[in-house]
Order: C-alpha cells, then structure tokens, then sequence
C-alpha cells in the first residue's frame, strides 16, 4: 500500500510539474544562434531560441495573453533530459539529449478557446526509441513530444481524477491539468491514432509519425487544435493555457536525440 501511494505522489508530481507555472524560471528569447550545440541553462538571461512565436494577429485578441519565455521543467525523480539552443539547417532549434531521463521545457500563456487555431511546429528525429510502446506504462516514451494543456471545468471528472486533483490540490497547491493533448511520434502505432494515457485518462497523445519511414528529415505540421482536441477528448476545447516540449526515456533506460524548430501559433 505505501509502494503505491508513493507511484501516485510521484506521478502526480510529474503532471503538476507539467501544469505548474509558479517554479518557472523565465529566459528571454534570442534570435542569433551558433552551429555548435550550446546547453540551455534556466539561469541564462540569453539562450532560447525564438519559438514559439505567436502571431500578431492572435496576440491582438483581448482574451489573449503574451507568452512567458521557456522555462526547464525537472520531474521528481528523473534525470533531466538536457536541451541544447542550436542552429542546424538553416532554422533555430532546440536539440534535444535523452538517457534514460525526462524533463521538458514549457512555456506559459492563455488563449481563449475562440481564439484557438492552428499550430505550427517540427521536428528532426535520427532514430527511434528502442523498445518504446505508448500503449504500455513500462515503456511509455516518446523521442518527440509537442504539449498543450488546457483548463476546463474539472466538476465532470470522474470519481477517480476527482480524488486525483484533491490529493494534488492538498500537496502541492496545483490540481491536475483538466486535459493535456500531446503529439507524438511512436514506433508502430497507427499515424492519426489517438492514445489515452495508460496512467491517467486525461492526457491524450496523437500520433503524427510512426516507425522508421521518416527519420533524417524535418517534419513539418499544421494542425488545427480545435479539430484535434475534439477528436482526442469528444469535447471542445477549454483555453489553452501553456505549450511544451518533451523528450524522454525514463521508462525504457534507452538514449535519445531529436530537434525541435519554432512553433508557431495562428487563429
């Protein structure tokens, strides 16, 4: 009974960590970025590459606040992935090195969900996870994970988040996110899938890619949040309120590499 109180506190340390945004440390956005990796420390005024980049016209909304800048999040009990600003192929990326680690970098904002459209983002990826299966708790890794976590209202959990969001509520001040929509790239799961969480039920991934067909090459999208949360979840969307990116291997033991470009976001 104490060895699982201990998983719940920890997994639910991990998803507030996700949703909190009192622990971040912000770094401004830079746009001149070297060739050579260089780490990204949260205390460095001077490292973030520029994304994501709201445009103007969301950012003109009154139901729309600016974004903060990134912040490094670390997971209670995981070596921390490490995150490196780079310029590689002519765009500004952040590299991403996983061994047997998870942590993610986040940033905050609020956009209403009126406002809610598309968002832009991409990724490199040179190999897969090996072993990684997003349908087991043993082996749920991702080598690219884009995030959104979105507030709703939390009255319509079921008895078993209820419990969940209170214990988190009493512990650590934060409740659980209402829902949190990921997209991934799996080993063999069906592209366009919709994976529920083998841990807690509202957090939701789509898989974009799956196996090796793709790997080498930047992957562009285009995906409209609205259409995709109403997929993943049978509800509209509530407002969305941070945006991050994960690479992890906490689950497999197994190393990763992957790079990420600017997001973009657009009514």
């Amino acid at each position: 009974m104490l060895k699982k109180r201990i998983r719940i506190f920890l997994v639910l340390a991990g998803l507030l960590q996700l949703a909190s945004c009192a622990l971040m440390q912000s770094s401004p956005v830079v746009n001149d970025l070297a060739e050579t990796p260089s780490p990204i420390d949260s205390q460095n005024q001077n490292q973030y590459p520029d994304f994501p980049l709201l445009k103007q016209d969301l950012l003109a909304s009154s139901n729309t606040q600016a974004p903060q800048s990134w912040s490094h999040h670390l997971l209670p009990g995981k070596e921390a992935t490490q995150y490196f600003a780079q310029r590689l192929d002519g765009r500004n990326t952040v590299m991403a090195q996983s061994n047997s680690s998870a942590s993610m970098l986040r940033q905050s904002l609020h956009v209403a969900s009126a406002d809610l459209g598309q968002l832009g983002f991409s990724w490199k990826l040179p190999s897969l996870i090996t072993g990684a299966d997003l349908t087991r708790r043993d082996a749920h890794d991702s080598p690219v994970r884009v995030v959104m976590i979105f507030e709703g209202d939390r009255a319509s959990f079921s008895m078993k988040n209820a419990m969940l969001s209170e214990l988190a509520l009493a512990i650590t001040g934060e409740p659980l996110p209402y829902a949190t929509l990921s997209y991934v790239w799996c080993n063999s799961c069906a592209p366009n899938s919709v994976i529920i969480n083998p841990r807690i039920d509202r957090f939701r991934e789509i898989v974009l890619e799956s196996g090796s067909q793709n790997l080498g090459q930047w992957r562009d999208y285009q995906r409209n949040i609205q259409v995709d949360f109403q997929r993943a979840f049978g509800e509209a969307p509530g407002a969305l309120l941070g945006i991050a990116i994960m690479t992890d291997t906490d689950n497999t033991h197994q190393k990763a590499q992957a790079w990420y470009g600017p997001i973009s976001m657009t009514r």
